[in-house]
């Protein structure tokens, strides 16, 4: 295998002194993701020191570690381990010759990311890097940027923030050539205390863009001018996707007989019909926000195509389970991992669209970071959950109880204190033919209950 760093590489990055020579073939600084070969980065942190920890890289097979105190195993001493972190990630970026791909999003942006990437290793296997999970932070950002292989030709890199100030940082160092913003949302606005604010911390991504770069700008949000001014001033060029007079927009699309979306795009040069695997509106503007950006990076449109009709869905985002339930089975949808308004009304919308033969249930967690938007968010959810003829709900957590006042004797409700109180309700009434949709802010815990209740059950893709 092509060695990811040399001890030389790294040095050099870091500026950090070698113990002995060595080569790398991945990069970490979680422990429990060590694999042979790997660099062993010891970050500091307020709860556990990463310099604990390099025994059990090494026992796990690392080849050295990246120190800022002598320790007794190949390694690079520095002497701030984030800092050379960084360091070592503005290097991968340095050497990339390929097309970078940034994009950050109140909702969406991993969805979107994991989409991207497909659509792009589709047409050049095992020669696209993105950034895994959601490390897309001031660590895994710059985590991401170092696992690049040297000879990758495209990266796809996420952003996220919750302050202002903190995508600037990122996209200094991602330095993409095609930006996206997946969409605008009241994420995070505990923080930041308005949507305009939301939008503005949004639009930094367009700072990092590389000359000659291009912006791309969901159309369908009210801040879609004040996104359109922040590109202006750091794009050559800028398409905007969605609906209405969007350069990147759906002509027709409907419900396809995989549970999915059939649809055709226009596009900039040509027109293109294909499927979705993934069901809901929201995957329709996901997906035309993936081709603007293939469009704009140049790649091949018609494999985009094929490869967002293959993908199924993302544990946490999407993922469906069939359990066995009383003699049968149910469905579950597995939209654990996060929440706000918006994607809990789009998710919503798409479980009301769901064919079921039973009855139709939601374990809805709370959402957090909303400030003082908390109570009126959550109560308006109500309609979305009246429209989608959901049978039954259970709410976890004390801020989802204005949602059970708002929603009255209209939907049968139930308020539980936690994700170990909503798996014995849900138990209690699942049953076969039913189809239920999880999700809640991830901080809520209901990642335990889908796989406490999924167990060993079949996940399907669709």
């Amino acid at each position: 295998m092509t060695a990811l760093w040399t001890s030389a590489e790294i040095a050099e990055a870091t500026g950090g002194t070698v113990s002995a020579p060595f080569e790398v073939t991945g990069v970490t600084f979680d422990s429990r993701e060590v694999e042979p070969g790997f660099l062993f980065v010891a970050m500091p942190g307020t709860v556990a020191d990463g310099h604990d920890f390099i025994g059990k890289a090494l026992g796990l097979g690392a080849a050295a570690a990246l120190v800022s105190r002598p320790v007794d195993c190949p390694h690079v001493l520095v002497p701030d381990v984030p800092a050379a972190l960084e360091a070592l990630a503005r290097a991968a970026r340095a050497r990339m010759t390929g097309i970078v791909l940034g994009l950050t999003g109140s909702v969406g942006k991993t969805s979107t990311k994991e989409a991207l990437a497909a659509a792009l290793e589709r047409r050049h296997r095992g020669k696209v890097h993105r950034s895994v999970k959601s490390y897309n932070n001031h660590t895994g950002v710059p985590l991401s940027l170092a696992r690049m292989p040297r000879d990758s030709v495209y990266g796809v890199f996420e952003m996220g923030m919750n302050h202002a100030g903190e995508i600037r940082a990122l996209t200094a160092m991602v330095r993409p050539h095609v930006a996206l913003v997946t969409a605008i949302a009241p994420a995070h606005i505990e923080n930041l205390g308005s949507m305009e604010a939301i939008a503005d911390a949004k639009g930094e991504i367009f700072e990092g863009l590389e000359p000659g770069g291009t912006a791309i700008i969901p159309n369908d949000t009210p801040y879609r001018d004040r996104l359109l001014k922040k590109a202006r001033r750091h794009a050559e060029t800028i398409l905007t996707f969605g609906s209405g007079d969007a350069e990147i927009h759906a002509v027709h699309a409907v419900r396809a007989d995989n549970g999915g979306s059939l649809v055709t795009a226009r596009l900039q040069g040509s027109d293109l019909t294909y499927t979705i695997a993934q069901p809901g509106e929201h995957w329709v503007s996901n997906s035309l926000a993936v081709l603007a950006a293939v469009e704009a990076a140049g790649a091949d449109l018609a494999a985009a195509g094929l490869a967002l009709g293959d993908m199924g869905g993302l544990k946490g985002r999407g993922e469906r389970h069939h359990v066995p339930v009383r003699g049968g089975t149910a469905l579950l949808i597995d939209e654990s991992y996060n929440a706000n308004p918006a994607s809990m009304a789009a998710t919503l919308r798409s479980l009301g669209e769901e064919p079921v033969e039973g009855r139709r249930l939601a374990v809805l967690g709370t959402m957090l970071e909303l400030g003082d938007h908390s109570d009126e968010a959550h109560a308006g959810l109500a309609p979305a959950i009246r429209e989608a003829k959901v049978a039954e709900v259970i709410l976890v957590g004390e801020a989802m109880r204005p949602l059970l006042e708002a929603l009255g004797a209209d939907v049968p409700a139930v308020l539980v204190p936690d994700a170990a109180a909503a798996t014995d309700a849900l138990w209690q009434r699942l049953g076969p033919g039913d189809a239920v949709l999880v999700k809640g802010s991830n901080g809520i815990g209901l990642a335990k209950l889908v796989s406490q209740v999924a167990g060993g059950a079949a996940t399907c893709s669709t």
